[in-house]
């Protein structure tokens, strides 16, 4: 694995017809060095922050198995409609104190259409006139050329939209939309002039082949922020009871990612609370981004302490700005 991490360093580039089974039995601890040096190589000692709040809970009439908010299912998930501007601005410039990089809304549902379009353009071109240097992300479902346009032009730089898992797998994941929606709707905010942000669950009963396959079709579509989510089983869901991965074969698909899709960011998501060290090992395994603060419907990971990590770790952040709690940082 090391060898062939030199190899991707100096130019390789891994396709389809390549033996990517070499992943399914690598090493983890050799796999996660060859990683993290094609990280350092292709992509530095930058990290990257992003938050996300909801902005509209619950309810939705998708059938995704993994989620909370789906009508479908019986949760506990909170549910609340679209709250006013004010609710996003304090968010975002609590973030922005933060040293965060990203600031995304997210909502459950289909699409945001109507009333909350408006709400969200509203919200969106208040953040960035009060916060014009922070980096704002869109999540919104299934929506048009035409409402996404508006999203830009409001401040909006990148679009979120997961694929979730491989093609073959999407089906025993989601039947209420397809794959081929997935992709389109990649192909729809790029016409919109937005940026790209696809992932997906990793854990959800797929085959490493499907997690190659998946890796593999980010490469091919040129995503350059790549969120790994790891199955965080909520009760009242159909995967409830999916035993959760080990730590250590989360490091291995992190680091597969890596290989696969070199020059990426490659951002830790729901299931880093699981790690006693707060997911250190998986930023020398590949990653170089994470979610911090609280997810969707799960717990995320305090925004302080993966400061205070990944500087130890030896990444350079975007300065913190302000004071939260009793800690005072320094613009740098």
């Amino acid at each position: 694995m090391l060898r062939l991490a030199e190899e991707i360093i100096k130019g390789r580039r891994l396709k389809r017809g390549d033996d990517l089974t070499v992943f399914f039995d690598a090493d983890v601890e050799e796999i996660s060095e060859g990683a993290d040096r094609i990280r350092k190589a292709l992509c530095g000692n930058r990290a990257q922050l992003c938050s996300i709040i909801n902005g509209r809970s619950g309810r939705c009439s998708e059938d995704c198995r993994f989620c909370a908010q789906s009508a479908h299912y019986h949760t506990t998930c909170e549910t609340y409609e679209f709250p006013e501007p004010d609710v996003f601005v304090e968010g975002c410039g609590q973030m922005e104190e933060m040293g965060v990089d990203r600031y995304s809304i997210v909502t459950s549902g289909r699409a945001v259409s109507g009333a909350d379009l408006e709400k969200a353009v509203a919200a969106y071109t208040a953040m960035h006139a009060q916060y014009p240097d922070m980096m704002l992300c869109a999540s919104h479902g299934l929506m048009s050329v035409e409402d996404m346009k508006r999203l830009k032009e409001a401040g909006v730089t990148m679009y979120h939209t997961n694929v979730e898992t491989s093609r073959q797998y999407f089906p025993q994941i989601c039947t209420s939309h397809t794959y081929e929606d997935k992709l389109e709707q990649i192909r729809r905010a790029r016409r919109a002039g937005l940026e790209v942000c696809s992932g997906g669950i990793l854990g959800m009963g797929e085959t490493w082949r499907d997690r190659t396959e998946m890796a593999l079709t980010l490469a091919e579509l040129e995503i350059r922020s790549i969120p790994l989510n790891f199955l965080l089983p909520i009760p009242g869901t159909p995967l409830e009871y999916v035993e959760p991965l080990a730590p250590d074969e989360i490091r291995q698909i992190i680091a597969m990612f890596r290989y696969l899709n070199p020059e990426a960011y490659i951002r830790v998501a729901a299931g880093r609370v699981r790690f006693l060290d707060r997911g250190a090992v998986l930023f020398v395994s590949g990653a170089n981004a994470t979610l911090t603060g609280d997810m969707l419907t799960t717990t995320g990971n305090h925004t302080a302490g993966d400061r205070e990590l990944l500087t130890e770790l030896g990444y350079e952040l975007r300065a913190y700005t302000g004071r939260r709690g009793d800690r005072e940082w320094q613009r740098g």
